[in-house]
C-alpha cells in the first residue's frame, strides 16, 4: 500500500453525517457537470434551430431569384421590346437623322429663363474704409 501523508488520509477519512466528505464533493462535480450538459444540449439545439431557419431563408431568396431572373427575360425580349415600342409610335432611328457633335446646340431646346437673382447687400461696416 502507497504511504499517503496524514491530513491528506484525514481528508478522505472525513465524515458529515455518516457521508465522506469526498464523496459529497463527487457528487457535486457530477450534478455540476450534469448541468452543464443540459445547458450545452439546449445551446446546440437552438443553433441547429437557428441554422435551419436561415438555410431555409436561403432556398427562399435563391427561388425569388431564380424567378426573378426568368422575369427580366420575359421582359428583355427583343420582340416584345419592338411591339412596345411601335405601340407608342417609336421606330429605328434612320440614319440621316442622327446627329454629331456640332449640331447638337442647334437640336437642344432653348434654356428657360430664370429670374434675375439680386446680389446679397454687402454689410454696411464691410463697404465703409478705414482711414
Amino acid at each position: 500500500m502507497i504511504a499517503v501523508p496524514a491530513p491528506v488520509q484525514r481528508l478522505f477519512e472525513w465524515k458529515v453525517r455518516g457521508v465522506r466528505c469526498v464523496e459529497i464533493i463527487g457528487v457535486a462535480c457530477v450534478l455540476a457537470l450534469v448541468f452543464s450538459v443540459y445547458i450545452a444540449k439546449a445551446a446546440a439545439a437552438r443553433e441547429s434551430a437557428e441554422i435551419s431557419r436561415i438555410e431555409r431563408d436561403i432556398r427562399e431568396n435563391r427561388q425569388r431569384v431564380r424567378l426573378l431572373r426568368a422575369e427580366v427575360t420575359r421582359l428583355e425580349q427583343p420582340a416584345r421590346l419592338e411591339a412596345l415600342s411601335r405601340e407608342i409610335g417609336l421606330g429605328p432611328v434612320d440614319v440621316k437623322k442622327q446627329a454629331g457633335e456640332a449640331t447638337l446646340p442647334e437640336i437642344a431646346p432653348p434654356p428657360a429663363e430664370k429670374p434675375a437673382e439680386q446680389a446679397p447687400a454687402a454689410p454696411a461696416a464691410a463697404a465703409e474704409v478705414v482711414q
